[in-house]
Parts: C-alpha cells; sequence; structure tokens
C-alpha cells in the first residue's frame, strides 16, 4: 500500500476516515462467525456515494483491490479480504430519509441497518418486509448484495424484492442512480436487479428506495411440536401458500435444548421437531390456525400467542438460537435451499456424515421451511483445516444430491465459491464472468467473492 494511495484517500474522506492501524485492521479482516481471517492493509469510511466512487477509482489507479464492508454479519466469508485489500466500510452511508407514507417508500443510505429502517417504517404504521436475527448489524446495503432472505419472506419476499431503486458506484468511478416515480417502470435493463445478488463483485450500492407494506390489523401464532419431520413437512407445506401466512420456521430439538441449557429460553412445547406458525392480515385467522393444527400429527398440544406478549414469548425460541450457537466456539454453518420433499433425507443423511466426520459436533438444524431455506449448524465443531474442509466439501455433494443450492439467502462469498458449479451450468458461470468484466475488468473489486 503506497503511501500515494493513503493520501490520496484521505483528501476524498478525511484523514480521520482512513485508518492502517494493525488493530483496527486485524479486527476488521475476521468474519462474523470467527473460522475465516483475511488481511487487510487500510480502511476507509466515505461518507457519501460520490465518495465512494472516488475510492473506488482511486484503488483501481493503484492497482489495489478493494473489499466491501457493511454490518460484516456474512456467514461464507464475504467481508473478508484476501489480497491486503482497502477495506471499504458502509458504515457512515446510514442516512434514513423521511417515510412516504402514501407511496410507502422510504430512502436510506446503504450503512442503515435493517432494524433502524423497520424502526422508521413501523413508526409511519408500516413495515418493512425483511427481517433476520442479525437485524441490529445487518445493513439494508449488504442485504441487497446477498439479496437477503429472513424470516419474514414466505410473506414478502427477499430483499430484491422489496427495492424500488438504487444508487450504485461503479468500478470506473461513475455512480448509477436508478429510481423511478412510478409504479410501472419497463424502460431498458432493469440495471437494479443487476446488482442485487451480486455480492459486491460489480458496484457498491450507496443508496436504496425501498417498499413498505401495510402494519397487518390481525396476528396469531403458534408452536407445534412433531415427533417425526414428515408430518411437519405436510402442514409447512398447507401453510407456505396459506393466505394471510407471516412466517413458517423449523427448529429441531437440539436448538431448543441449547437455548434451555444456556440462555434458559425453553421449548413452550415438546417435541422433536417444532414449527413456528404465524398468520397476519386485516382478518382474524384465528379459526383457520386452530383448524390446521386440531387436523395435524402433533406431538401434544401446541402453544397459541394471540396478544404481543405471548407471540413475543413464541418466538423467543427462534429468535435465540442465532446466540447460543457459539456457546462452545465457532460453529461450522451451511446455509442450503432444497426442495421440501427432500428435506427429510438431507436431514437424515446430514447428521450421518457429521458423525462420520466431527463425531463430537452437535448438528443444529434450523431455518425458513417455507422456502426450504435451511441453516444447519454444527456446533462444537473442532477439525483441522483439511478435516474441515473435507466435511465442507462432503456437505456440500450431499446437499447437491438431494437437488438442492449450494446458498440460499446468505451468498455465496469466498467460503462456497469452489462449490458454484454444483447450482450453476459452465455456461451460466460464464455468462457472470462476462457480466463481472464488463463492469470490472481489473477484477478488483470483491475479488475474493463468487469466482475462484
Amino acid at each position: 500500500m503506497s503511501e500515494s494511495l493513503i493520501d490520496r484517500l484521505a483528501a476524498v474522506v478525511g484523514t480521520g476516515q482512513v485508518s492502517i492501524d494493525p488493530d483496527v485492521l486485524d479486527g476488521r479482516c475476521v468474519d462474523y462467525t470467527g473460522r475465516y481471517r483475511g488481511s487487510a492493509t487500510a480502511l476507509v469510511r466515505p461518507g457519501s456515494a460520490d465518495e465512494v466512487a472516488a475510492v473506488l477509482l482511486a484503488c483501481r489507479e493503484a492497482g489495489a483491490c478493494v473489499t466491501v464492508q457493511g454490518g460484516r454479519t456474512s456467514l461464507v466469508a464475504g467481508t473478508v479480504p484476501e489480497h491486503d485489500d482497502v477495506l471499504l466500510s458502509t458504515e457512515r452511508l446510514n442516512h434514513i430519509g423521511p417515510v412516504d407514507v402514501t407511496e410507502r417508500r422510504v430512502r436510506v443510505g446503504a450503512g442503515a441497518t435493517a432494524a433502524a429502517v423497520q424502526r422508521a417504517a413501523a413508526d409511519a404504521g408500516l413495515v418493512f418486509g425483511v427481517d433476520l436475527a442479525s437485524r441490529d448489524s445487518a445493513t439494508v446495503g449488504g442485504m441487497a448484495a446477498t439479496n437477503a432472505g429472513g424470516l419474514r419472506t414466505v410473506r414478502y419476499g427477499n430483499m430484491g424484492e422489496q427495492i424500488l431503486g438504487l444508487d450504485v458506484a461503479l468500478p470506473d468511478g461513475t455512480v448509477v442512480s436508478r429510481h423511478s416515480e412510478v409504479r410501472r417502470d419497463n424502460t431498458g435493463y432493469d440495471l437494479a436487479a443487476l446488482f442485487v445478488g451480486a455480492e459486491g463483485t460489480l458496484g457498491v450500492v450507496t443508496e436504496l428506495e425501498l417498499r413498505l407494506h401495510p402494519a397487518p390489523a390481525h396476528r396469531v401464532t403458534a408452536v407445534a411440536g412433531f415427533a417425526e419431520l414428515t408430518p411437519l413437512l405436510v402442514l409447512g407445506r398447507e401453510f407456505r401458500d396459506a393466505d394471510g401466512i407471516a412466517a413458517l420456521e423449523l427448529m429441531d430439538a437440539r436448538a431448543t435444548a441449547l437455548t434451555a441449557e444456556h440462555l434458559g429460553v425453553s421449548s413452550p412445547v415438546a417435541g422433536e421437531w417444532l414449527l413456528l406458525v404465524e398468520l397476519a392480515g386485516d382478518t382474524d385467522h384465528t379459526e383457520r390456525l386452530a383448524e390446521a393444527l386440531e387436523s395435524a400429527d402433533l406431538a401434544g398440544e401446541p402453544a397459541v400467542g394471540l396478544d404481543p406478549s405471548t407471540q413475543r414469548r413464541l418466538w423467543a425460541v427462534r429468535e435465540s438460537i442465532g446466540e447460543v450457537l457459539g456457546i462452545h466456539g465457532p460453529p461450522l454453518k451451511f446455509d442450503v435451499s432444497l426442495p421440501l420433499s427432500e428435506i427429510e433425507g438431507f436431514a437424515t443423511a446430514a447428521r450421518a456424515l457429521v458423525a462420520e466426520h466431527a463425531p463430537d459436533a452437535i448438528p443444529v438444524l434450523f431455518g425458513h421451511v417455507g422456502e426450504g431455506n435451511l441453516h444447519l449448524n454444527l456446533v462444537r465443531c473442532v477439525l483441522d483445516g483439511a478435516a474441515e474442509r473435507a466435511l465442507y466439501a462432503a456437505m456440500m455433494a450431499l446437499i447437491a444430491k438431494h437437488r438442492g443450492n449450494v446458498s440460499s439467502e446468505h451468498g455465496v462469498g469466498s467460503r462456497k465459491r469452489d462449490y458454484l458449479s454444483m447450482s450453476r451450468t459452465d455456461a451460466d458461470i460464464a455468462a457472470m464472468r462476462a457480466v463481472k468484466a464488463a463492469f470490472d475488468p481489473d477484477g478488483y473489486l470483491n475479488p475474493a467473492v463468487l469466482f475462484t
């Protein structure tokens, strides 16, 4: 890293917004899970889209690689630098504009957290459609980059479905602003969609215009326990396309045992498998929920929440899982997407695979069953580098065998780039590489992400 580049970056963003302190950089070079570490030579915190663009241009002309960082909640090492990179943080791009209640939209900076956007929407009597366990740190720019899903995807869709417009700083130092005041705009390429899910490889999202939704007047929540996975999936299939579905979450007994033991948050019902169902809308769905649960093959009586306080208690186990997973050190995480018909077979085979490779590990399975988006976490998984890579590769192969995708809501990052061909054809990958080359011919922007 040349002094001239540092001076140029400081001239763009201010001396106080550039750091080469080894301790600062060290804390920024480890991923959210604590398992993966990289190296960087500088941290820069631009405060506007123009500053982001100027930083990108300076780094490109100096031949320095850039890794973009938002809330750094990636579970696939998507923000871990590998080339002594310049770290470009969006943390100062955290503004939230006034909510347009009539059109139900709001403009926000890429560094605004999901929780901050949720609060702004709620204050206006509206709802932001994406909710994550990491809501207090995950930024909307990063969520757009990975096309994040989460707890409400079954109702509102992924992050891409909430985006009405984007401002993006491109690798050549220009800024594209794609917004429209009309609800239907079919003019030319859908450039905004191109950057959603691109994981920062094509440009840096600096501002987003987000769709908001009416807040439902009625909400009912239930947690049901099952002795076997099959009846849970049958009920989940029934609910996933139901009118009013707001959440559909699967948890296994190992997850609830951990929350009970270490956080004092016990499951409200018994069962090897739990299904959290929430229905919401302008009408009360309580009777409909009760009828569906009555006909299901449950392990016991379900727990039902009609008021906000009880509903929060029912959500407590699901919300606590993320916190408890690191109790025995960094877990090994797998974020996958499977057809519902394959989930039971995968769950059985995955446990056997873990027992073979890491017999001391505790496999914990939970996730958004409405989309078949599951999170398999291996708690107490201590393996050396070669053994961990062998387990990871075997798990990726198992996912492909069960007709799943190697990535769902967290993206590919650098952790899964070697397995991209399990979910995409050679022609598909070649087309993506061509798009990358068109926007970033020097390959300096997020170079560790997506492609080998």
